[in-house]
């Protein structure tokens, strides 16, 4: 498996010269908007559609929390040695089509928080965040893009919830796209849609794939062309993480809804992550990578950092006159690589200017910090 799409030169010449161009009822070229992630699913979905002569727009909606984007901003290595990417940039590259990362943030927050159809077993809000994605695209890019639909590289059953009929069912009417979402590795399996009762899309060329498996589109690929493709994987979102969803509640208990901010819940990405007995939160870098992230969220409080040893860059947010100052300072020291009980000097910064030194902190020995960590 390889990290990018390609594919076959002999699909290239076919997408490219041999098919002749879908037109509508109109005598104008269909052209529809691709939901790509740049996995293989996707990247079906959109040979499918081109292979039918449709024009295929491809659209990486970005929420903050795709686990390979944030691997790629710490400048984490893949166990091949190579580097993160955005893997629907390279695919659509690969693809030979257009993409466009759009930014759906604004909104986000109450979908996070406040879902509607409720959270996984983590804090995955499955079902809102396809309605926030889609809707967006439906109120945004169908016009934008001058597109006649859109299509997703869904297959039926293969995600618990949002890929049966009844799920996908309520994400089309609660975004106002009944009947307007073409799904091509499976439509063949559920209802007739507009675009392809309009002639836009031919159902006898789409799919009828269902399930969790994926023997079916590996196949397909290779009928089709796919030499290679990223290895398909779960785990993709934060939000299906469960340490990442025990932070996000603590962070809900913690603060009043109209005070949480979308800074509030990126950083429960990065380091580890404390509640202190007075109602305090601490950060602690793991590594050089989540260093440099949690450098960016200077706004939220202090840095903490030992002066003379190596080790983490801390965030402490709360009062600094609390007790929880001095054992968030305590906690930071035991992270670094100062002797246990030796008292070290403390930096405590403003972004990267020391604003003072807090001299004769004792690290907390190994394990002391436990009660305190949100696993």
């Amino acid at each position: 498996m390889s990290n990018t799409v390609q594919i076959h030169p002999a699909l290239t010449d076919r997408l490219e010269s041999e098919i002749a161009p879908r037109l509508d009822e109109h005598g104008k070229q269909v052209r529809c908007i691709l939901m790509y992630s740049g996995g293989l699913d996707s990247t079906l979905a959109g040979i499918l559609l081109r292979l039918q002569g449709i024009d295929v727009v491809a659209v990486n909606m970005f929420t903050g929390f795709c686990l390979t984007d944030h691997k790629r901003k710490r400048g984490d290595l893949r166990p091949d040695g190579t580097r993160y990417q955005n893997e629907a940039i390279v695919g659509a590259a690969g693809l030979q089509i257009p993409v466009e990362v759009v930014d759906v943030r604004e909104g986000y927050l109450k979908v996070l928080t406040e879902p509607k159809y409720g959270w996984g077993s983590a804090v995955n809000p499955c079902i809102d965040c396809r309605i926030h994605m889609l809707g967006h695209a439906n109120r945004e890019l169908l016009e934008e893009c001058d597109a006649h639909f859109i299509a997703t590289g869904e297959v039926l059953g293969q995600r618990p919830m949002t890929q049966h009929k009844r799920q996908m069912r309520i994400i089309e009417r609660d975004t106002g796209l009944q009947k307007m979402i073409v799904r091509p590795l499976c439509q063949a399996a559920m209802w007739e849609t507009v675009p392809e009762q309009k002639g836009w899309v031919d159902r006898q060329l789409l799919m009828a794939i269902t399930g969790r498996g994926r023997k079916s589109q590996i196949q397909l690929a290779k009928d089709l062309g796919v030499l290679e493709y990223p290895q398909p994987a779960g785990g993709c979102c934060f939000l299906t993480d469960g340490n990442y969803g025990k932070r996000l509640r603590d962070v809900i208990d913690h603060k009043p809804a109209a005070e949480l901010t979308f800074e509030d819940v990126l950083l429960l990405k990065v380091g580890r992550h404390f509640r202190l007995p007075d109602g305090g939160k601490l950060v602690v870098g793991r590594n050089e990578g989540d260093n440099g992230m949690l450098a960016g969220f200077w706004t939220l409080g202090p840095f903490l950092r030992v002066d003379g040893h190596m080790g983490p860059l801390s965030l402490f947010v709360g009062d600094e006159e609390s007790e929880d100052f001095d054992l968030a300072m305590a906690i930071t020291a035991r992270y670094s690589d100062a002797p246990y009980e030796a008292p070290v000097p403390v930096h405590v910064l403003h972004q990267e200017t020391i604003q003072r030194t807090v001299d004769g902190v004792v690290p907390l020995n190994k394990g002391e910090e436990i009660p305190w960590k949100i696993m």
